[in-house]
């Protein structure tokens, strides 16, 4: 034969799984979207056609929403370890699970009048989630993206590289913006260990990302991306690497004098948000002795 087969996965993407969990009058969401991918003994149906090692995906769909009403949903990643978990202890030829997980947050509305099951869909990140389990071994990580956070000043940028190109002017004082994507790896990878507080994990790692952010005093966007990361590795020990993809996201003094107007002032200033192109800045971030294994390229995680 002239060709092989290489690496190969199947499953069902975007699962939208709502579950309401109802006490008495109080009512709790948790709204996912659920995608699984399996692999293992798969060489037939690619070769021959033979769906004889083939889970449907339209049971692996059924399975979500099944174990969304009899395990509940604590938490992201506890969902997808769940999933995980079935899949490849209850099918012999799938030897390899992954789950990715998305959460929305909502959070209640307090209205007048008996219960409390009134939501509004929060505007902020989406919560991220990859769980793989291959029968002996887990990788967690986690993540989220489309946190859009902004500093109005603190923020330089002067001391670079110049060439007949460049015509950028150094600023010792800038607005600093980025749209945070973010993810990080667990040490957690066994049974045998003590699994994570999921929920307080990504609380806690979300608060302190969010205050290397604003504490830093930036001469880079790089340095407060690196900040943010050890910030993180400093402070939660079930972490041992992070990875953040940063688009810089420019704001320039709009020149107003055509106008007759003084813009960056004491009391303030005008600027215009340029949307694209933009700087995008990447890194890792690891605790001492660890070994990157998070994808440099997120857009595939």
């Amino acid at each position: 034969m002239p060709t092989i087969l290489g690496q190969n996965q199947y499953g069902k993407a975007e699962n939208r799984v709502v579950r309401i969990t109802r006490d008495g009058t109080t009512h709790h969401i948790k709204d996912l979207n659920v995608s699984v991918a399996l692999s293992g003994d798969m060489d037939e149906v690619h070769y021959s056609g033979s769906n004889a090692h083939v889970l449907p995906t339209d049971t692996t769909k059924n399975t979500v929403f099944a174990f969304a009403k009899e395990h509940g949903i604590e938490s992201a990643e506890q969902f997808g370890i769940h999933l995980a978990r079935h899949f490849v202890t209850s099918q012999e030829p799938i030897h390899r699970a992954r789950i990715r997980v998305e959460e929305y947050a909502w959070e209640r509305i307090e209205a007048a009048g008996e219960g409390e099951h009134s939501f509004v869909r929060k505007g902020q990140e989406t919560r991220l989630a990859q769980i793989t389990y291959d029968g002996e071994k887990w990788e967690v990580v986690s993540g989220l993206k489309d946190l859009t956070v902004l500093n109005s000043t603190d923020s330089e940028f002067r001391g670079y590289v110049k060439d007949e190109y460049t015509t950028l002017e150094e600023t010792h004082d800038r607005i600093l913006a980025t749209s945070v994507s973010g993810r990080w790896r667990f040490n957690w990878t066994d049974d045998g260990q003590e699994m994570p507080d999921w929920e307080t994990s990504y609380e806690e790692t979300r608060k302190h990302l969010l205050q290397a952010f604003a504490e830093t005093y930036s001469l880079s966007l790089q340095q407060t991306m690196y900040e943010m990361g050890a910030r993180i590795i400093d402070h939660r020990d079930e972490i041992d690497e992070v990875r953040f993809s940063l688009p810089n996201s420019h704001h320039f003094l709009v020149d107003l004098e055509p106008f007759g107007l003084e813009n960056d002032t004491a009391d303030g200033a005008v600027y215009f948000a340029a949307d694209r192109p933009y700087g995008l800045i990447e890194a890792t971030v690891l605790r001492d002795g660890c070994e990157a294994r998070i994808p440099v390229d997120l857009t595939n995680l």
